[in-house]
């Protein structure tokens, strides 16, 4: 079975979050989805996977409660089950920033559409920036695009904080996986004096899709939060892995190494591994695999 793949957002008041996690707990082990949603009062976040007629069944629903058309939702395929089980979770945030001035649904930046990214990132008058954790941006990013090497999207403010002023960086244009990091720290920054401020509507997702490989100018892959790790142009499954010992993304040379092992430890983790910790890993991981057959 080929599973497929949607990563969806909106920015919408949710009146009864609780009350809402039941019913898509139902329809969701119904129709055989698996994933993670994320609540909040400002929304809903997430990733989920299942069988076309399922997933058709899902959006039906969140278009119904949500109008989940009017954000964000990027399909993909996954060739296997991309995660564990189904989960729905309720937040304060639906991605965390930990900044009340930054609410999207009262203004964000300009968005820009996939096949105008190019052109916008080229202007030399116009800073470009990541806004994922530095594990993401290992795995790839934008030509000539500044990397904040945040642990966390909290980090961002302090970022912004120190090395970004609005009466010297006139233009500037953000990008993160599917775009919901951007609507936040749009917002942010427009409400701490920052005019021009754009980002990549659908994120890099919608522009791997969009963009012929030829004419990115994208360098890598791009993480994802599932089993298939990261993506590439054509949102096809890349060649990195995981650690599941550090959760760290690996390159193909990381799980050449003499220390990775599969389910245990990588090249970034090995040093800090214990004999008890790494026997705890491989009863686990033989555990994933006993559940996964």
């Amino acid at each position: 079975m080929e599973w497929k793949v949607a990563a969806l957002y909106r920015f919408v008041a949710i009146d009864n979050p609780p009350a809402l996690r039941t019913e898509l707990r139902d329809v969701c082990g119904k129709n055989g989805i698996c994933g993670t949603i994320l609540l909040a009062p400002e929304g809903i976040n997430g990733t989920v996977a299942g069988p076309e007629e399922g997933i058709a069944a899902l959006m039906d629903f969140l278009e119904k409660k949500l109008g989940i058309g009017k954000g964000e939702v990027k399909y993909s395929h996954a060739s296997e089950k991309p995660f564990m089980r189904m989960k729905v979770r309720l937040k304060k945030e639906i991605v965390t920033l930990r900044a009340p001035e930054a609410n999207p649904a009262k203004r964000v930046g300009s968005y820009v559409e996939p096949q105008d990214w190019n052109a916008l990132i080229n202007d030399p008058d116009v800073v470009l920036i990541d806004t994922r954790n530095r594990y993401e941006t290992e795995v790839g990013i934008f030509k000539d695009a500044i990397d904040p090497a945040i642990g966390t999207f909290t980090e961002f403010k302090g970022f912004v904080e120190r090395n970004l002023d609005p009466a010297k960086h006139k233009k500037v244009a953000m990008f993160c996986t599917g775009g919901i990091r951007c609507e936040k720290a749009s917002a942010y920054m427009l409400a701490h004096g920052f005019e021009n401020v754009y980002h990549l509507k659908g994120g890099i997702l919608k522009y791997l899709e969009t963009v012929p490989a030829d004419e990115s100018l994208w360098e890598g892959e791009c993480f994802v939060f599932d089993k298939r790790v990261a993506i590439g142009h054509g949102l096809v499954e890349g060649r990195h892995g995981m650690c599941y010992g550090c959760r760290h993304p690996l390159s193909e040379s990381d799980m050449k190494a003499p220390s990775f092992e599969e389910g245990v430890s990588c090249p970034r983790c090995i040093g800090n591994l214990t004999p008890e910790k790494a026997a705890g890993l491989r009863m686990r991981h033989e555990q994933m695999l006993k559940a996964a057959s």
